[in-house]
């Protein structure tokens, strides 16, 4: 179904921000795309951890969550993935820091490309942000073409630097400003 409630829209894709009322179609796509986001990313699979997932990007000042949504028929609406923006600092510092997730049935289609490129131009413009980062796991080859192709540069490696999947996994340190939008 298409959504009237679109932050930003562009030739394949919108975004907007997160509902609980997303739960079922979410989870769903989240259990379908396992495959796709071992080892790197857990998204929730159930109404209770959506419920948590979800009620945090809602009511937390410091985070910001977009679902990327196909915007033509036959799946007018549909959930393709989702981007969050966490760690969300104002002040002199305006940075936040990128968390995100395709689902199944939109790998290769380059609607998380369209996607991150509206939520960009949402954390430069109205959220008034200044720099954006993503750290991503050395393996992770499809994450880090994404952020290639948005303009991202490679600042640093961090060893051990998150906990995922009981270990302290290495990650690359990418990163946009307003500038090089």
């Amino acid at each position: 179904m298409s959504d009237t409630n679109y932050l930003a829209e562009g030739p394949r894709t919108a975004i907007r921000p997160f509902t609980l009322a997303d739960a079922d179609e979410f989870t769903s796509r989240a259990r379908e795309s396992g495959a796709v986001h071992r080892p790197w990313l857990f998204p929730p699979t159930g109404p209770d951890t959506y419920a948590a997932y979800a009620g945090a990007l809602i009511d937390d000042p410091t985070r910001a969550g977009f679902l990327v949504c196909e915007r033509h028929a036959p799946a007018d609406g549909a959930i393709a993935g989702f981007i969050n923006i966490n760690n969300i600092v104002g002040g002199g510092f305006r940075c936040g820091a990128l968390g995100y997730g395709v689902f199944a049935h939109a790998v290769g289609r380059g609607l998380m490309s369209e996607g991150l490129g509206l939520v960009l131009d949402h954390a430069f413009g109205p959220l008034g942000l200044h720099r954006l980062e993503a750290n991503i796991q050395p393996d992770n080859e499809g994450s880090i073409a994404l952020v290639r192709r948005a303009g991202f540069r490679l600042e640093g490696y961090s060893p051990d630097f998150l906990y995922i999947d009981g270990a302290w996994r290495d990650h690359e340190r990418w990163a946009i400003t307003a500038e090089m939008r």
